[in-house]
């Protein structure tokens, strides 16, 4: 179970995705009944450190404190063409042969990489150091379209919001739906953008017409998803043709209908897995699955896990 968490900063960290980091792991929000973590800043360098906005701060931890963390987080990392300390290298392979896991946002890709954490692995960072990161580590399968890859003992995310993503994704494994949830909701950002959506998308103005606020598409379908939600009947309640939204659907989530519909009916079920005693019939019912057989099989292809698996091990956790 993730208890201690620590980030190690160099200079020139950037703040907002260290601040990412702090924001999710670092507050004490026990009053609430969630999870509390012990939390550390770890400086690389001798403090004061000065971040990349130009303000400095003075970290009271530095790499010895990582030998304890759970989970190791590396925020960007300002000069990628400076070589990272063997120091703060040897630290993160520690971490992960002991059972811990290291995660990165950003140019903190490139710390993972130096370190070898990286190879052989898919890996994500901000699409604009990919070519530069794909370049400088070739063993590296450097994928620059999505927002975050877990890797297992090794995470990876794209810039800024991105990071956030991924600090959910952790939670969302460790501790279920209703903490992530909850937690998203206190910071006031989406409750779950899946890894495999787009870094950013290229939508045009001109698409926010009549009919075509896709806003309100996804609206409407969260509020049915126990029922059928094929394509014809979706386009049809808001006057276009299937054709039509799902060239929408896709310029405005970089998702087709049916990608988000299966993945918003997986995070149903897990959040009726955890919450409910409900039958696995009855679950995916509910979530809109036509039978468990059917749910099982994206349920797993997204958890890893079976449904009947995941309530058991979460509820064993719990």
């Amino acid at each position: 179970m993730l208890r201690d968490v620590a980030v190690a900063v160099g200079q020139g960290v950037a703040a907002f995705e260290l601040g990412v980091v702090c924001e999710v792991f670092g507050l004490d929000r026990s009053a609430d009944s969630l999870p509390g973590f012990d939390f550390a800043v770890c400086a690389v360098d001798p403090p004061p450190l000065v971040c990349a906005s130009g303000f400095t701060i003075s970290p009271p931890h530095g790499l010895d404190r990582l030998r304890s963390a759970d989970l190791v987080a590396v925020p960007g990392w300002h000069e990628i063409d400076r070589p990272p300390p063997e120091p703060l290298l040897e630290a993160l392979r520690e971490a992960v042969a002991r059972g811990g896991r290291v995660m990165s946002v950003c140019s903190g890709a490139f710390v993972l990489a130096a370190a070898g954490l990286l190879d052989g692995r898919r890996a994500t960072t901000h699409w604009r150091y990919a070519p530069e990161l794909a370049a400088r580590y070739p063993a590296v399968r450097v994928d620059p379209r999505v927002l975050y890859i877990d890797e297992g003992s090794v995470l990876t995310s794209a810039g800024t919001g991105a990071g956030i993503d991924l600090c959910l994704h952790i939670l969302r494994e460790e501790f279920g739906a209703r903490v992530a949830n909850a937690i998203a909701r206190r910071m006031v950002v989406p409750a779950h953008r899946d890894g495999g959506q787009a870094q950013y998308i290229e939508s045009p103005i001109g698409e926010r017409r009549a009919g075509g606020d896709i806003a309100q598409v996804l609206d409407w379908m969260r509020e049915r998803l126990g029922e059928p939600l094929p394509l014809e009947r979706t386009a049809r309640h808001f006057h276009m043709s299937p054709r039509t939204l799902a060239r929408r659907f896709a310029a405005a989530t970089g998702s087709s209908p049916h990608r988000w519909l299966i993945q918003q009916r997986c995070e149903l079920a897990q959040r009726l897995l955890e919450e409910t005693d409900d039958s696995i019939e009855e679950v995916a019912r509910r979530a809109g699955f036509p039978d468990a057989a059917g749910m099982r099989t994206h349920f797993t292809r997204w958890r890893g896990t079976s449904p009947q698996r995941y309530r058991r091990v979460f509820r064993e956790r719990g």
